[in-house]
């Protein structure tokens, strides 16, 4: 591994322990030339998936996507950056356990939605609205129709 200050080629290994993805290892290094200390990080190289878009268009899976679209979703909602890094997290271990080569898009929204709702139900319906391309408001009343029965007071029914 090269010095990212000095470029030189010869350094130790102080620490390594797993990341908080557990997808990678984190290892802090010194340079025993310049005695400055720098981290690295190890990755597994993972078989390359491909999303398979709405229209066709294959493109490379892309972790960050996700990570993005969830931040947008969970703006201005009670939820940490780690549970957004542990939904993407869980969402990337299902997706290199379940698929080799492609996934549709569809099926990566639907993991993300199913996390979501676990967590914060505005966050979900945000994604939702975006995912399913929402048209109008009936579109919101039908996303929210399941929840609004599962969360709804039973109002005991008069006796005649």
């Amino acid at each position: 591994m090269r010095c990212p200050f000095c470029r030189a080629d010869h350094d130790r290994v102080i620490d390594s322990r797993a990341s908080q993805d557990s997808f990678s290892i984190r290892r802090r290094r010194e340079c025993l030339d310049c005695k400055r200390r720098y981290t690295t990080y190890e990755r597994v190289e993972e078989l390359d998936i491909k999303i398979v878009k709405k229209d066709n268009v294959r493109e490379p899976f892309a972790p960050e996507k996700i990570k993005r679209g969830l931040a947008l979703a969970c703006w201005k909602r009670p939820i940490s950056e780690a549970q957004i890094e542990a939904i993407v997290a869980a969402v990337e271990s299902e997706i290199y356990s379940q698929y080799e080569g492609e996934v549709e898009s569809r099926q990566i929204g639907e993991m993300v939605m199913q996390h979501l709702h676990a967590i914060d139900q505005v966050a979900y319906v945000r994604f939702a609205s975006v995912y399913r391309e929402f048209k109008d408001v009936r579109d919101f009343v039908d996303e929210l129709q399941p929840m609004l029965k599962k969360y709804a007071p039973s109002v005991p029914k008069p006796s005649s």
